[in-house]
């Protein structure tokens, strides 16, 4: 059966990216860009960066620096607000994946007409979005390469997953300078959120030839490097690496999808405001360990990918090493256990965890996973996961 890969048409990586965002705005024809940030991505100066090299090629800018982690609804009409307001052209999204995921909730929303709930799922968008220039500032997400955004629906305690290549960015600029600044417990969440984005995309009901190896030189990368970027957040190759496998990692998931891990993950996020990469990783020992078994193979690979030598092993001693690879990359770099989250009250964990785990499968994203789960087998994971 045919498969299809879409991925943005322009994507610059390596040191320094960043300064091409002039004249790759310049290229696309516009005039006047509506700068997507976060407060603390603007308070650096990264945001005032990219206004002058946009001065420079003689376009306009304003920004609005008011994106919070996990985006909402809120967050994307504020955005068109004062996109209108100001007459821009084009959207220069810079920041984590919250900064990018509410361009592309803008970006989508200035060409298609509806609610946003209307275009939840899977190839809901029918029309591209406006002009957006992806700049990313950890190694994390891959949202800048991915054709899917995230935006919470703070009334129904729901985030709301969009997949489509409409969402596509027309170019992506991945500056591994701009994540020097990213703190230690940052670079370790959205490490394993993009190690977690490969290992699902590999393991994926829909994975293809070309996802695989995307998804396995990703791992190779990310596994390689993620301590020494977190025990130094200025070992530049280290953040070369997590910022370059964290996109190809994007590359990879956003055409082979994601599985169990994330459908367990978003409730986390939507119920408890837990940064996407953290819910991730208390999640990922325990959903690989569960799942090993429906893809033995592929989880060998897995674990050839991070350099365990598994030669001479069975099949399942092989698979069983990712897992056991996994259990000590999260502990290395100090990841807690669900339970030790301070945000997460185990009485009111207790109240929502069948609604969580109905959220999950609602979501779709399990039904990709090799090992198919049940409702009473997630709100178990979840328990076991504390």
């Amino acid at each position: 059966m045919p498969t299809t890969l879409t991925l943005p048409p322009t994507i610059i990586t390596g040191a320094g990216a960043s300064e091409n965002v002039g004249e790759q705005a310049k290229r696309l024809g516009v005039t006047n860009a509506l700068i997507v940030t976060d407060p603390g991505i603007a308070k650096i100066g990264y945001a005032d960066k990219i206004a002058q090299n946009l001065h420079a090629a003689g376009i306009s800018s304003t920004c609005f620096s008011d994106v919070i982690p996990d985006p909402t609804l809120q967050n994307v009409q504020d955005g068109l607000k004062q996109y209108a307001d100001e007459a821009c052209d084009v959207i220069v999204s810079i920041g984590g994946g919250s900064a990018i995921d509410c361009g592309k909730g803008i970006a989508m929303k200035l060409t298609n007409v509806g609610d946003f709930v209307d275009y939840m799922g899977v190839d809901k968008i029918p029309n591209p979005g406006a002009p957006l220039i992806a700049i990313p500032t950890t190694g994390g997400t891959g949202s800048e390469v991915s054709k899917v955004t995230v935006i919470t629906d703070t009334e129904r305690n729901v985030k709301m997953m969009l997949s489509s290549a409409c969402l596509l960015a027309p170019v992506a600029l991945v500056d591994p300078l701009l994540s020097l600044t990213t703190p230690p417990h940052l670079t370790a969440a959205v490490g394993v959120d993009a190690l977690t984005h490969a290992i699902e995309a590999y393991i994926s009901k829909r994975a293809q030839p070309i996802t695989d190896a995307l998804a396995l030189k990703a791992i190779e990368m990310i596994s390689g490097s993620l301590r020494q970027a977190w025990a130094d957040g200025e070992n530049i190759p280290a953040r070369t690496d997590m910022m370059i496998g964290a996109s190809i990692a994007g590359m990879a998931f956003s055409n082979s999808s994601v599985a169990l891990v994330h459908g367990m993950s978003r409730p986390i996020g939507a119920y408890f405001h837990v940064h996407h990469g953290l819910s991730n990783s208390v999640l990922l020992r325990d959903v690989m360990a569960f799942s090993v078994v429906g893809a033995p193979d592929r989880f060998a690979d897995i674990a050839r990918a991070m350099g365990e030598p598994i030669d001479g092993l069975s099949p399942m001693h092989q698979a069983d090493a990712a897992v056991s690879a996994v259990e000590r990359l999260v502990t290395d770099i100090q990841m807690p256990r669900l339970g030790e989250i301070d945000k997460i009250n185990r009485e009111r964990f207790e109240d929502v965890i069948e609604q969580m785990a109905a959220d999950a499968i609602a979501s779709g994203s399990p039904a990709n996973n090799p090992r198919q789960a049940s409702a009473e087998e997630i709100v178990a994971l979840y328990r076991q996961c504390f």
